[in-house]
């Protein structure tokens, strides 16, 4: 089983900023909300995570060494990171919402992220049949596992929303991965 897990919240996401690649802390919430999870996440077996600030201190709340995997990583927002989303160009926002290969300067398509997240999950897949693997992420990645779990285009990610500190899980079964919940927030 795989539980795919957002970060809990920084500053930046209470003040509506794309942070991509800005290694932020969490703020005082988020540290509460990574204490919920725990809670909610039980019987760990593996952690897995990206190695922004973010998401590590996120994992430490399962008391487990995480294995970190850059491929976990954030879209990267090239010249928007944290910039406010009201404050993207309308035009630009639109065509990065509706073409999974557009990236802005310095950023990256939806499909580029889509490629490095389904090949992460290919890894763990095997190893997920028989044990309990959190990967702790970031909202586009989380909707990536998504996609892939339930075999559709990546296109969909810009359709959903994830919550900081949810949980996103996918049971892996012979006939391959099913979504089984998405975007579950534990109580803090």
């Amino acid at each position: 089983m795989l539980s795919i897990v957002r970060h809990a919240r920084t500053e930046a996401n209470a003040g509506g900023r794309l942070q991509g690649r800005l290694d932020l802390p969490l703020d005082d919430v988020g540290r509460q909300q990574a204490s919920a999870l725990t809670a909610f996440v039980t019987d760990v077996d593996r952690v897995v995570c990206s190695p922004l600030l973010r998401a590590r201190q996120t994992a430490e709340a399962f008391g487990i060494e995480p294995t970190i995997d850059d491929r976990w990583q954030e879209v990267a927002y090239g010249s928007f990171e944290g910039v406010k989303i009201a404050d993207v160009p309308g035009d630009t926002w639109h065509r990065w919402i509706t073409d999974i290969d557009f990236a802005p300067e310095g950023a990256e398509s939806l499909r580029t992220m889509s490629e490095r997240v389904f090949a992460a999950l290919d890894d763990l897949a095997a190893e997920a049949m028989d044990q309990h693997i959190v990967v702790v992420t970031h909202a586009t990645p989380v909707k990536a596992a998504m996609a892939w779990a339930l075999g559709v285009d990546v296109g969909i990610a810009w359709r959903s929303w994830v919550d900081q500190a949810s949980v996103t899980r996918i049971t892996m079964r012979d006939r391959g991965p099913a979504l089984a919940f998405f975007n579950r927030v534990p109580e803090a």
